[in-house]
């Protein structure tokens, strides 16, 4: 288990980078294709959509402090704000000047 929980911190600690299904696999002591099968059945969701949340949840409280859209798209891997706003608008159901408005439920991927 401390294998996985290594894999689980690199995404954490790489979450502005490129992150493999090959190289977290590789943390974890396994192959890519059982490490993402296990993945999804502990997470309950597919390892792209954990990590998608994930960036989005760490973009939020940036947008939140103050952060520009733009600057927060290009730094967690979105070609556009506009890419990064449909995406923060569909996890969020709000836009991310919306948010930043008093009493914005949000949502975050723990």
């Amino acid at each position: 288990m401390r294998a996985w929980n290594a894999a689980i911190s690199h995404i954490e600690d790489h979450l502005t980078e490129q992150v493999s299904g090959a190289e977290l696999a590789s943390i974890a002591l396994t192959s890519e294709y059982h490490f993402r099968r296990m993945f999804a059945t502990l997470a309950g969701m597919p390892l792209s959509e954990y990590i998608r949340n994930r960036r989005l949840t760490a973009a939020t409280a940036e947008i939140l402090a103050g952060a520009t859209v733009l600057d927060t798209a290009i730094r967690y891997g979105y070609g556009s704000a506009d890419a990064f706003s449909r995406a923060f608008k569909t996890f969020h159901g709000v836009t991310p000047s919306k948010a930043r408005e008093p009493g914005a439920m949000l949502h975050s991927q723990s």
